[in-house]
């Protein structure tokens, strides 16, 4: 009777450690939750202030009895914000594009195919990963100033179209799928053209949407090549148009404006996360799982 009384009051306390333990991991998942939305919300809110009540607060408000939309008819009107939008959009569709329709028959190459000099040419590959980004952006500046393409969707997309650390995450993505599938098929008859689009994409297809959302993600927050490399409005993209409204002074004045400005921006982003939310956890789990 005591040896059954002893044994219930451990497996209560291992219970009640246990209840503990998942309070104080919701309670710190809870607190870092806030932690790294309050600053969206703030954004959020403040675009919804008038100026006048913005600048009237003494002590920060976190809430607004009287939210108005004309900061959004502001930022759309002071800049061109629409035809940035479009132009975001040709220029992250494009160079998206683009660079699966080169680092998928790349990955499919190193990880299956065998060739003299694959593994050197493959380590020089990731060995470009070790050069200062600002040392590139300086190169890709001078030859495409050189090439006549400042101020146009060319010189703004062509020197996104590859990346080595993508190429790296297909490539040992497709390298996981076993090698006995290959030869089967081969044996079958099956190109290796065949193989990739039918077997490979399909098995791996969570990571290539992650490596396509990521991507995206990228584009769209493009900023700094996108300022050196067009000087004319026709080719702004919406990180361009933000610059543009502090630079034409009610961006400074205006911050609930300025706030709209970037909501609008930042929205699309967070509906396609909203969307692939899922597809990007099983992506990012296969990535770090062998076999």
């Amino acid at each position: 009777m005591n040896k059954q009384i002893d044994y219930e009051k451990i497996e209560r306390r291992a219970r009640n450690r246990k209840i503990l333990l998942k309070t104080v991991v919701y309670a710190m998942l809870a607190l870092w939750a806030i932690l790294v939305l309050f600053p969206f919300y703030w954004m959020m809110l403040t675009s919804f202030k008038s100026y006048a009540s913005y600048n009237g607060e003494r002590i920060p408000q976190f809430i607004t009895l009287s939210p108005t939309i004309e900061n959004y008819i502001k930022a759309f009107s002071a800049v061109p914000l629409a035809k940035y939008f479009l132009n975001t959009f040709i220029f992250t569709v494009v160079t998206t594009a683009i660079m699966m329709v080169v680092i998928i028959p790349a990955a499919f190459a190193f990880s299956r195919l065998e060739f003299r000099g694959k593994n050197l040419l493959f380590t020089l590959f990731l060995a470009l990963m070790m050069i200062p980004n600002e040392l590139v952006i300086i190169t890709n500046f001078t030859t495409i100033t050189n090439l006549d393409l400042r101020n146009t969707f060319a010189g703004l997309i062509l020197p996104s179209v590859m990346s080595v650390f993508y190429l790296y995450l297909l490539k040992e993505n497709f390298s996981q799928i076993s090698d006995e599938l290959y030869y089967a098929a081969k044996v079958d008859g099956t190109s290796d053209l065949k193989y990739l689009m039918r077997v490979m994409i399909p098995i791996c297809k969570p990571t290539v949407v992650t490596i396509i959302i990521l991507k995206v993600i990228e584009c769209w927050n493009s900023y700094v090549w996108p300022r050196l490399i067009t000087d004319d409005q026709a080719y702004f993209l919406v990180s361009n148009g933000i610059q543009e409204i502090r630079e034409n002074g009610f961006g400074r004045e205006n911050i609930p404006a300025m706030m709209a400005a970037v909501v609008v921006i930042s929205v699309p982003l967070i509906v396609l996360f909203l969307i692939f939310r899922n597809k990007i956890m099983e992506g990012v789990a296969r990535g770090g799982t062998k076999g």
